[in-house]
């Protein structure tokens, strides 16, 4: 699955190994094949970046929400680009205008109202929809704020929650940390799911993952006492980590008795990308912690 944004608090500038290559100016002054050529490069250079910025399906997910409302930061996702089917479209088009919503940092969203009054646990990064589907089918009395950047995602997501006659799923489009710091009164949640985060597996990508304090110290105050985080991971060192931070952070308790991982709850479907993992003989750990 895929994952949300990370540390708010890092500094604005842009990270080495994600800056650009702005398009490459004249090779001589006062060339006039060259000035053309120039011109012709930024030309294309702006058409691109334009279209980066602009939604792709009319009245559905914006291409950025927050836009330049925000400041920039080291991000735990990369933004994916990729085909969206017939299916996909259709359910976008019809959908999105019920159950979606851009994360654009401007308001703070009634949860109450948004879900006709269902308790919400938020889950950041569903990939392609196929579990929250079937948890929300399984639990139509929990409303899921499910939110993610990935647009084929979201048209699944919509798709599978409209076959199964799910009213409780809410599709969120953009960055988890702008709504968590922006868009949720405190203690709104009742709880938070993040499975299969981008392990970030490079020590230099680590800045990325997702659960870190910084992270936590945003979760806290929207969860309600009790609420429990839930995360589950393959990937042994980030698993090690998840725990560590999460131990270590004052506002939140392991629900294990032996301070470890937990066993896997009966209500998280066992995902295609989980499968792929342990075919592979990946072991999957799974954290629940109480914000206490």
């Amino acid at each position: 699955m895929s994952e949300q944004p990370l540390n708010p608090s890092t500094a604005a500038a842009p990270d080495d190994d994600a800056a650009g290559t702005a398009p490459v100016g004249p090779t001589a002054a006062g060339s006039t094949a060259a000035d053309e050529a120039a011109a012709l490069r930024a030309a294309s250079f702006e058409r691109a970046r334009r279209l980066r910025m602009e939604p792709r399906f009319p009245g559905g997910p914006a291409a950025d929400p927050a836009g330049s409302h925000h400041e920039r930061r080291i991000r735990s996702f990369q933004p994916r680009r990729s085909r969206v089917t017939t299916g996909q479209q259709d359910a976008l088009e019809r959908l999105w205008p019920k159950w979606g919503l851009d994360i654009d940092g401007q308001r703070v969203l009634d949860l109450a109202d948004l879900f006709d009054g269902l308790p919400v646990v938020l889950e950041i990064g569903f990939g392609m929809g196929e579990a929250t589907a079937q948890m929300a089918a399984a639990d139509p009395g929990t409303g899921i704020l499910a939110v993610d950047v990935h647009t084929p995602g979201q048209g699944n997501l919509l798709g599978l929650a409209d076959k199964a006659g799910s009213t409780n799923v809410r599709v969120a489009n953009g960055d988890a940390v702008i709504l968590l710091r922006e868009m949720l009164a405190p203690e709104s949640l009742d709880g938070l799911r993040v499975y299969f985060p981008d392990p970030w597996p490079k020590a230099r990508h680590h800045k990325r993952r997702l659960i870190q304090p910084e992270f936590l110290d945003l979760v806290a105050p929207v969860l309600r006492p009790g609420a429990v985080v839930h995360c589950a991971t393959d990937w042994e060192p980030y698993a090690e980590q998840m725990l560590d931070v999460l131990t270590e952070h004052p506002r939140f308790e392991n629900t294990a008795a032996d301070g470890g991982y937990a066993p896997r709850p009966a209500f998280r479907p066992l995902t295609r990308f989980e499968g792929q993992g342990l075919d592979k003989g990946h072991v999957v750990h799974d954290l629940l912690f109480a914000r206490v």
